[in-house]
C-alpha cells in the first residue's frame, strides 16, 4: 500500500511539473499573441530568443534576431493597419509546438487594395529558456490575394 502512495505521489508530481511547463508556454503563446494584435513591435520581438530565426513561409520572408522581427512585425502592421491574429489551438510537446490561428484584416500596404481578408494558417515553433527561438509561419497566401481581388476566385 505504501508503495503505491508513492508511486501516485511520484506520478503526480511529475504531472505537476509537466504541466507547468506547458502552462508557461501556453502563457507565452498568450503575450504573443497579444503582442501581435496590439501592433507592438517591440514587445513582439521581446518574446523571441536574440538569435531567433521567424518565417513566413507563405510569403517567403525569413527574419533572423530582434531588429529583423521587429521590421517584419512593423511592416505587417503597416501593410494591415487592423491585423488581428486569433488562436484556435496550441498543442506543446516539450520545448516545441504548434498552434492554429486566424489571421484577419484591410489590406492597405500589401497589395494596397483596401479589401478585407481572412485566412487560417498554423505556427511551428520551439522554445528556449522562456522565449520562442524559431517560428515558421504557414497558411495560403494565394487565398489573401484572391480575397483582396490580386488573383481571380477559384474556380
Amino acid at each position: 500500500m505504501k508503495a503505491r502512495i508513492t508511486i501516485a505521489v511520484i506520478i503526480s508530481l511529475c504531472c505537476v511539473g509537466a504541466t507547468g511547463s506547458k502552462d508557461k508556454t501556453a502563457d507565452l503563446i498568450v503575450s504573443n499573441f497579444a503582442a501581435w494584435n496590439a501592433h507592438d513591435a517591440d514587445k513582439v520581438a521581446s518574446l523571441y530568443t536574440d538569435d531567433v530565426v521567424y518565417e513566413d513561409v507563405a510569403f517567403g520572408l525569413t527574419a533572423r534576431g530582434h531588429a529583423e522581427l521587429r521590421k517584419m512585425a512593423a511592416d505587417f502592421f503597416t501593410g494591415v493597419a487592423d491585423f488581428k491574429l486569433e488562436l484556435v489551438s496550441n498543442k506543446t510537446m516539450g520545448n516545441h509546438g504548434s498552434c492554429e490561428w486566424i489571421f484577419s484584416g484591410t489590406d492597405v500596404g500589401m497589395f494596397k487594395t483596401g479589401k478585407k481578408f481572412s485566412v487560417r494558417g498554423a505556427s511551428v515553433y520551439e522554445v528556449r529558456g522562456g522565449k520562442f527561438s524559431t517560428n515558421r509561419d504557414y497558411y495560403d497566401a494565394a487565398s489573401i490575394m484572391r480575397q483582396v481581388g490580386v488573383l481571380p476566385k477559384a474556380q
